[in-house]
């Protein structure tokens, strides 16, 4: 299973919901069955690393920090991809907007799978404080838990097409 994290500059939530995802499949026994990337809808030109407030949160509560460049959502991600998690509304439409219609069914809000979350987004914490970090983070780790859990309930999360773990759906069918 291929999932891509997306938010606008795949600077703080993307590669925080990378992280943290990478983190949960590998305590889940589901590190080879899993691979996990990020991209922005908008990220610059410059591969910026990850803001400093994501790395400091992360170690903070253990997560290991990698050296993640961020980069833009290109069409091939379309493809590559199984499922294609938007952090907000406003990158879930921008993703509609470039994706091939036959690949439309991929795309998903990452909190759809977390029950309780705040209206399914994630807030952009860069203009705020250290408190909205670990706010990203909290919900991060409540989208990751619910995605692995589903993903570990499927048959074959290998081969899982993303439409049977999708919000609602059977995992025990093709």
């Amino acid at each position: 299973m291929k999932l891509l994290m997306v938010c606008m500059g795949n600077v703080c939530r993307s590669p925080m919901a990378q992280v943290v995802t990478l983190h949960m499949a590998e305590q889940a026994g589901l590190a080879r069955d899993i691979l996990v990337d990020s991209a922005g809808t908008h990220a610059g030109a410059r591969r910026e690393t990850p803001d400093p407030r994501v790395k400091m949160v992360l170690a903070a509560r253990g997560y290991p920090v990698g050296m993640s460049r961020a980069r833009q959502v290109i069409e091939r991600d379309f493809d590559r991809h199984d499922l294609i998690l938007a952090m907000d509304q406003a990158n879930l439409s921008e993703l509609r907007r470039l994706c091939p219609a036959e690949y439309a069914h991929k795309l998903h809000l990452f909190l759809e799978f977390a029950q309780g979350a705040d209206g399914g987004e994630v807030p952009d914490p860069y203009y705020g404080n250290v408190e909205g970090f670990e706010r990203v983070l909290d919900l991060c780790e409540a989208g990751a838990r619910a995605l692995i859990d589903r993903l570990r309930k499927a048959p074959s999360s290998t081969s899982l097409p993303a439409h049977a773990i999708a919000v609602g759906a059977e995992t025990s069918q093709p």
